[in-house]
This record gives C-alpha cells, sequence and structure tokens, in this order.
C-alpha cells in the first residue's frame, strides 16, 4: 500500500484538495484499492461501552461525511469508523476554495462549514454498514441557520439511532458561526438534556442504548474543561472527542497559507490537543472514555495520545500525506510498543503517563 500511495500521491496534490477527496471517495467506492489485512494482536483488543474494538485505531469525522464508504473504509484495517457530520438538511457549506494543504508542515486548513447531502441520504447510505467489518459511528450538527441547536441534534439523533454503534455530538467546528459558544456552561447543559431526553426515548423504542460521545474542541482553557466534565457527567453523556480543529497558529508554521481561516488540522495539533486530552482525563479520573485525535501521523503519536488518556484514538490529515499504509504501521506498532513497556493489554496503557 504504501508504494502504491507514493506513485497516486503526486497525482492526487496535483489536484485542488476537494476533487483530490472526491478521487479518493470514488476509489474506495469503486473497489479500487485493495483491502488491507485486519490487525489481530490480543493485547490491542477491549471492549468500551459494550462496543468490541479489536484496535484503537479508527478514521475521524469529515473525510466519509455523507456515509458513503462506511464498509470499504473499514476494509482498510480501521477498527471503527465515525461518518457525518451530518446536519438534518442538505448543506452547501462555505464557499470555495475552503481546504488549503500546508504542505511543508503535513498539514490541512479547512473552513469547509458543513457541507453535506443531509440526513435523509445519510441514513440511507449509513444503514448498509455491515457490522463483521467493524464498528461505525455517526456525527451529527446543526445547520447553519437552525436558531434552536437542540432541535437539530435530536433529529440527528433520532434518524440515525436504529443503525449507528455510537453518536457523536459535534459542537466544536469553528466553521459554523456561533457553534462553538454551544460549549460554553450556560448553553451546554440544556442541549445535552435535550439530547439525552431524546435518546431515553430511542431505548424505549429500540431497546437498545447507543453510547453518545461529545467533540469538543482544543481551544478551551482548563475552567471550560471543568464546566464540560460537569455537564457531560450530569447528563449522561458516555465518552469525549478530544479533538476538534484549532483556530490557533503556531509561530513555526512554514507554509503560505498559514493564515488563511478555518480550523488547522495536522501534527501542528498535536501538542494543544494531547494536553486537553490529558486534562480532560485527569478532571474525569479516567472514568470517561476518551476518543484521542488531533495530529496523529506515526505509530510513536498514537501510544502518546493513549498514555495521555485515549482509550481509542482517531486520525485523518496524516492519510493526506501518508496514505492508508499508516494504518498498518500503527497498528503493526502499537503491539511492540506496549510489551516493550510491560503492558499485557492496551487498557493498561491508558492515562499511565497522567499522575
Amino acid at each position: 500500500m504504501p508504494d502504491l500511495f507514493t506513485i497516486i500521491r503526486p497525482l492526487l496534490h496535483a489536484l485542488p484538495p476537494e476533487l483530490a477527496h472526491q478521487a479518493s471517495l470514488k476509489a474506495l467506492k469503486c473497489g479500487f484499492l485493495p483491502a488491507n489485512k485486519p490487525a489481530t494482536s490480543p493485547i490491542l483488543s477491549q471492549n468500551i461501552l459494550g462496543l468490541e474494538f479489536k484496535t484503537p485505531l479508527g478514521i475521524a469525522a469529515g473525510f466519509d461525511k455523507n456515509a458513503e464508504v462506511v464498509n470499504p473504509l473499514l476494509m482498510q484495517g480501521f477498527s471503527f469508523i465515525e461518518a457525518g457530520t451530518v446536519t438534518p438538511l442538505p448543506q452547501a457549506g462555505n464557499d470555495k476554495p475552503r481546504i488549503f494543504r500546508l504542505t511543508e508542515d503535513n498539514s490541512i486548513i479547512n473552513r469547509l462549514g458543513f457541507n453535506n447531502h443531509g440526513l435523509d441520504i445519510f441514513v440511507k447510505n449509513f444503514s448498509k454498514h455491515n457490522k463483521k467489518f467493524g464498528i461505525a459511528g455517526a456525527n451529527i450538527g446543526k445547520n447553519r441557520d437552525t436558531e434552536d441547536a437542540a432541535v437539530d441534534y435530536v433529529k440527528g439523533l433520532t434518524a440515525i439511532y436504529p443503525y449507528a454503534d455510537y453518536i457523536t455530538i459535534n459542537i466544536s467546528s469553528p466553521n459554523t458561526k456561533g457553534l462553538r459558544d454551544l460549549q460554553k456552561r450556560a448553553s451546554l447543559s440544556p442541549l445535552l438534556a435535550e439530547i439525552s431526553k431524546a435518546r431515553e426515548q430511542a431505548i424505549n423504542t429500540y431497546n437498545k442504548k447507543i453510547p453518545i460521545f461529545l467533540k469538543i474542541s482544543p481551544d478551551i482553557d482548563g475552567k471550560e474543561c471543568e464546566n464540560i466534565a460537569e455537564a457531560i457527567i450530569s447528563n449522561g453523556v458516555d465518552g469525549l472527542i478530544i479533538s476538534n480543529t484549532t483556530i490557533s497558529r503556531p509561530e513555526f508554521l512554514k507554509s503560505a497559507r498559514r493564515s488563511e481561516t478555518g480550523g488547522l488540522s495536522g501534527p501542528p495539533l498535536f501538542a494543544s490537543s494531547t494536553k486537553t486530552l490529558a486534562n480532560m482525563y485527569k478532571i474525569t479520573k479516567g472514568k470517561i472514555p476518551i476518543i484521542g485525535v488531533g495530529g496523529i501521523a506515526s505509530p510513536e503519536d498514537a501510544y502518546i495520545k493513549i498514555r495521555a488518556g485515549a482509550s481509542l484514538i482517531q486520525m485523518y490529515t496524516a492519510l493526506v500525506y501518508q496514505g492508508l499504509g499508516l494504518v498498518r504501521s500503527i497498528n503493526d506498532k502499537l503491539p511492540i510498543m506496549l510489551e516493550r513497556d510491560g503492558f499485557k493489554n492496551i487498557s493498561e496503557a491508558i492515562g499511565s503517563d497522567i499522575n
């Protein structure tokens, strides 16, 4: 797989980023990419919130916004995928161009704005998920013009609930005006209370409890972390995803595109997202499962996230620069690092660097 990507990367990067992304989706849809053999090391296997993860590695929301390639992605060696973000109504997103490669920094800035085909198409596609391939989560958001955010999140949860293995509430994209305000204490608890109420109704209807994760920003301080932790615990949210993209711009960025508006992803996000992850792990005393995402570009990065408190990890931007061979590399090297440090299962390593 790495050799194939070495050949096709110049071709993909010669295209505008959105067009290259569409080409990647089409290649997966058509079966052009050969399947990767799934990882089988028992040291990576764990049960989290009633779900059996063969490895901790998943692909983050944003790659498969419309749930078009759920099964093909799972056949690339991911233990789980997260499709979306989906909004109730179709949405064009922000004006183009809206994705920028920062090649010198192996990073991306995007200001997409929840562009997607809407809930009806998403659910139709997502319902074709074959559970034998792995776990599939759905990431839900609100339409740009919706004033009462809870209405949209409840619509999303209700529609996707019969099909999803877990559901993520995305309130942290920097590219929808006012969305991140939902992380504030006065807004978050009422929102989560409505979502919790909707889940209780869905549990009664479908006789199953689907875990709910909340995806948060890396651009929050310690007090905001405490408020979020209090809100999720009091409203029965099961887990956190840390983090979304950042609006900060580290001084070491080299690319001429570094000043573009939008969310920055890739290695420059790693330090801040991992710091927020470790802080939330401390605040929640390790009792809330956390999916660590943001800047993972190597097996070593993945291991750092786990030792900082991540039960699971996700990546996306690194695939743009390294291809799907990175999936195999992480799945192969994590067991070696775990055994080197005396861990018998990955669960023993979670948060091991946090005092």
